[in-house]
């Protein structure tokens, strides 16, 4: 008890967990192998149960030590079987002989491995777990199908040869032995869990297999016999040689056969060993994917894929059958305790001892029992949620994709199905593309204005000469499919507006097609002196492209051109309003915009001063502080003293806050012939932001205490200021409520 007590509890679960997983994993690796090496003819069976129990231990040993995912479990699986079993029975139809097949099969195997190995080393393990789900749930329910259909005729017991419908067809060769094996044993294995839990299915349905076979023997003594039962796996070799030594010289006939292979089979291999390998590794990541979301780990994609494919290496190299990290074995492993991956080396270790100790009771495993448990996998490999995808016309051509890659899997073969899914499925993408708006939100420049604080009578003139601006906020991909839409949305524009904005921010990716195209349309609005303008142009999309340095490079907007790139929206704002209002200036001037020249403001000038007194205004002036700032330069700082009300005569003012690490937030600007620091001004509180100059700036300045001694004598000017200050915050107010509702609609 004592010597228990020291064996560390994990060490307990991963063996309890290796011998149930070796439990669930080994049947159904005995059943894979059969059906792999039936085609090659009834004695091969054996060899194909042996196989399977080979591709087990090697797989179990190696994997798991390799890969690194805490209890994944690496066994012999269903798609591994339905690509093998395809492979060999088309090239015995050629005339191969079963040495050929079986080193071509190894080859496969040991190829599939070394793509594995390939692929984690690159980096392609993250890439592998995002294949559609059409396309993988078309697959899998196609190599359900197949698997049904390669099995019902071992289930029914006909000769060997025989396909699905002549098997169907052909009544008067069916067995009756078969068929009752069978049907006992699928029926346990589907009703097994519902009376315990403690023993895997696929064990109790194997045993209810034997048992039932042996019950019919007691009514059929030829059920009894070994030598040329077609019923049962058989002996692993020729003669009393014994399984060891029946293997071993299948294995080095498998080698000597490497002379007679030419130069097309090798080509041929390429294909089902690439395919292969990517369903072996999606099987593998799919699992990992579901042992991460129920353990809160997370996997190492490309280190499993390396540890995968030396397990299907070593697996090759000693005979047996190529695997993945199956979801099964690997759920009824955790379930029993186990907490890493010493527990998948224990399910290979045990696995080669069973064998060991139990080898003998292969041979009189009923084919039909192997066929039945199969035929429940093949049904369960099925996706019947995927019916639920016709319900709605949204999910429909997704349902359709996943019946052609079914429909090419049964009627062509597994290797087009995939390519038939991805294409199809990458038609659906730029389909779904297609029907994607690539506007986000467009908007008119007199309903949505800077943050630029300005007087009334240039809001005045924005509100009527605004519209020449119009503000577009793209999303999605620009790119071939979408070019056509992007080019009917500007179309209008083009005509209408002398300045185009596109807000870039939320484009995920972007083309040469749609380049081209915003170079034409850069052009056109050079012919009618108007602009193009790029705002947010990302450093950094999803795709990994940098927007900014792709503009650049395409000369999207070339030097001294009628394009222009800003940082953000409110600076490509801001410039057009400025050039609006020193065009409406030239205008009224009768000089050409780039001429007006902008003078210091006077004070009666000022929208809060006009029609006051001229000695009112003389006694204020007096009273007014003349202070100028080169550009970058702070005026105030948040938590100055305030106090004090800033009438900006020339340039612009920025505002900000500081966020703490060298970060500040961008506010708004004020600009000439606007004011700042009222809040203060009238509450007498501290600076709640920075104001520094964005160019450079000439400023009056008034105290609150020069105005309180002006309020003395100018009761009536005094409070006309204050209402002015407040009339002109309602205002601002109003603009951005304006601009809100613009927003939502």
């Amino acid at each position: 008890m004592n010597v228990l007590s020291r064996i560390p509890p994990g060490l307990v679960g991963d063996f309890w967990g290796g011998l149930a997983a070796m439990l669930v994993a080994l049947p159904s690796a005995i059943a894979f192998g059969v059906t792999i090496f039936s085609p090659l003819g009834g004695a091969y069976a054996a060899y194909g149960a042996l196989a399977g129990i080979l591709g087990v231990t090697a797989l179990g040993l190696v994997a798991p030590a390799m890969g690194g995912t805490q209890r994944l479990i690496t066994a012999p699986c269903a798609p591994a079987a339905a690509v093998l079993s395809a492979f060999a029975i088309e090239f015995m139809r050629t005339g191969a002989t079963p040495q050929t097949v079986l080193f071509l099969l190894m080859a496969i195997g040991l190829l599939s491995g070394a793509l594995q190995v390939l692929y984690g080393t690159i980096g392609l393990g993250r890439l592998i777990k995002y294949m559609p789900y059409p396309v993988v749930s078309g697959y899998l329910s196609g190599v359900g199908l197949i698997i049904i259909g390669s099995q019902l005729p071992k289930l029914l017991g006909v000769p060997g040869g025989q396909g699905f419908w002549q098997a169907l067809v052909h009544v008067d060769g069916w067995q009756w032995q078969a068929i009752v094996v069978g049907l006992v044993t699928a029926g346990t294995m589907v009703g097994g869990p519902r009376l315990t839990q403690r023993v895997p299915a696929v064990i109790l349905a194997l045993g209810a297999g034997m048992l039932s076979y042996f019950g019919l023997g007691l009514i059929d003594p030829a059920l009894l016999v070994v030598e040329g039962n077609a019923l049962i796996v058989g002996p692993m070799g020729g003669g009393a040689g014994g399984s060891a030594g029946g293997f071993a010289e299948a294995f080095a006939g498998r080698l000597a056969s490497v002379q007679g292979i030419d130069l097309a089979q090798l080509h041929s291999l390429l294909v089902p060993a690439l395919t292969l390998s990517v369903l072996l590794s999606i099987d593998t990541l799919k699992t990992c994917v579901v042992l991460d979301a129920m353990t809160r780990t997370r996997h190492n994609s490309n280190r499993e894929l390396v540890g995968q494919g030396l397990g299907n290496l070593a697996s090759g190299l000693v005979g047996g059958i190529p695997g993945a990290g199956t979801m099964g074995a690997t759920l009824v492993n955790m379930s029993s305790g186990a907490v890493s991956r010493l527990s998948g080396v224990m399910e290979g270790a045990l696995a080669l001892l069973a064998f060991l100790l139990l080898g003998r009771l292969i041979a009189w495993v009923p084919i039909a029992a192997l066929a039945a448990i199969l035929i429940v996998i093949g049904v369960r490999m099925i996706d019947r949620h995927s019916f639920a995808l016709v319900k709605t016309r949204h999910t429909v051509l997704d349902f359709v994709v996943i019946l052609a890659v079914v429909g090419v899997a049964l009627f062509v073969g597994l290797i087009p199905a995939s390519g038939t899914g991805i294409a199809l499925a990458i038609l659906l993408f730029i389909r779904e593309q297609l029907g994607a708006s690539i506007v986000r939100r467009k908007i008119l420049g007199n309903q949505s204005f800077s943050k630029r604080t300005r007087p009334e009578d240039e809001m005045r003139i924005l509100a009527a000469e605004g519209g020449q601006a119009v503000i577009i906020e793209l999303q999605g991909s620009l790119f071939f499919g979408t070019t056509d839409q992007l080019y009917s949305v500007l179309e209008d524009e083009i005509k209408t507006r002398k300045y185009i904005v596109l807000d870039m921010r939320r484009v995920q990716t972007i083309d040469i097609t749609a380049a081209h195209l915003l170079e034409q349309v850069r052009d056109m609005m050079s012919e009618k002196n108007g602009f193009l303008v790029y705002s947010h142009l990302p450093t950094r999309l999803p795709s990994g492209q940098n927007m900014q340095q792709y503009v650049n490079q395409t000369g999207l907007a070339p030097y001294k051109s009628a394009a222009r790139v800003f940082d953000d929206i409110d600076e490509a704002k801001g410039w057009i309003e400025n050039r609006i209002l020193k065009e409406v200036a030239g205008r009224l001037n009768d000089v050409p915009a780039k001429e007006v020249e902008e003078a210091p403001l006077q004070l009666h000038e000022f929208e809060l001063f006009k029609a006051r007194k001229e000695d009112t205004l003389i006694e204020l002036d007096a009273l007014l502080v003349r202070a100028s700032h080169a550009k970058g330069e702070r005026i105030f700082s948040r938590g100055d003293p305030g106090g004090q009300l800033f009438l900006v005569r020339k340039g612009l003012v920025h505002f900000s806050i500081p966020l703490g690490s060298g970060q500040v937030r961008s506010l708004n600007m004020c600009g000439r012939g606007a004011f700042f620091g009222e809040l203060t001004f009238l509450d007498g509180g501290t600076h709640s932001v920075d104001a520094t100059a964005f160019s450079d700036v000439e400023l009056f300045v008034l105290s609150r205490s020069a105005f309180d001694a002006f309020a003395e004598q100018h009761r009536k000017a005094a409070l006309k200021l204050i209402e002015g200050l407040a009339s002109t915050l309602t205002i601002r107010v109003r603009h951005l409520t304006g601009e809100v509702v613009a927003l939502e609609s």
